[in-house]
């Protein structure tokens, strides 16, 4: 089976770039504008979350117009779901959550996918799975970088997608810890920016998100 993701270089979605842009699209005339700023800006890497009727649609519209980008589905929690997502053309899936059901679906998809986490027995349990690469949600909620450094030393396998609650302002704290590979947030993607179709304005936050890197200036 061929790679979902560009190359070898880049075999994980936590290794395209420091950000995932987490992009809810309400019309699906603006997908394709808005994915090739997030592109022009650096992030290839992009959630369409499947929260609206236009979800599918615009993953079908992206992976069609624009081959830079690595769009994938986001708030995938059903196994239909995971068919009908990877039929509209998304490469890789992130949940919220995991059932084993939903485990199953994922990993019978053949796409890269990370599961959610919120708690250190559900972090085991995918390991025992298999499963190393995980979503970390609702990120500050759920604990933020204390939890996440708790959990580096006695389970340094799994690697994290902290998502919810995240920033310009608090993103380098999370890429500065060892088993954070990546951040996903929507501070790129500004109702405002969306709603004027202020494409410019998006490839710039994008551009300045693209260049995040760990505190202390480390970027793994």
């Amino acid at each position: 089976m061929t790679s979902p993701l560009p190359s070898a270089s880049a075999a994980s979605v936590l290794d395209l770039a420091p950000v995932v842009p987490v992009v809810v699209v309400a019309d699906v005339a603006d997908a394709v504008p808005l994915a090739r700023a997030l592109v022009a800006g650096g992030l290839p890497a992009i959630e369409v979350t499947l929260r609206t009727p236009a979800a599918l649609d615009a993953i079908r519209e992206i992976t069609g117009a624009v081959p830079e980008a690595v769009v994938g589905a986001g708030t995938v929690i059903t196994p239909d779901q995971v068919t009908t997502c990877r039929a509209a053309g998304a490469r890789f899936l992130v949940s919220p959550g995991w059932t084993d059901a939903l485990l199953t679906a994922m990993r019978a998809s053949g796409l890269p996918f990370l599961p959610g986490v919120s708690t250190t027995s559900e972090v085991v349990a995918l390991l025992e799975r298999g499963v190393r690469e995980m979503k970390f949600f609702p990120a500050q909620a759920a604990g933020g970088t204390a939890y996440l450094r708790s959990l580096a030393g006695p389970l340094p396998q799994a690697r994290f997608c902290p998502t919810g609650g995240i920033g310009p302002g608090n993103a380098p704290e999370y890429l500065a810890l060892p088993n954070v590979g990546c951040v996903g947030g929507s501070w790129m993607v500004p109702s405002d920016a969306v709603a004027a179709r202020d494409w410019a304005r998006v490839e710039e936050l994008a551009r300045a998100a693209s260049r995040l890197t760990g505190a202390g200036g480390t970027r793994r």
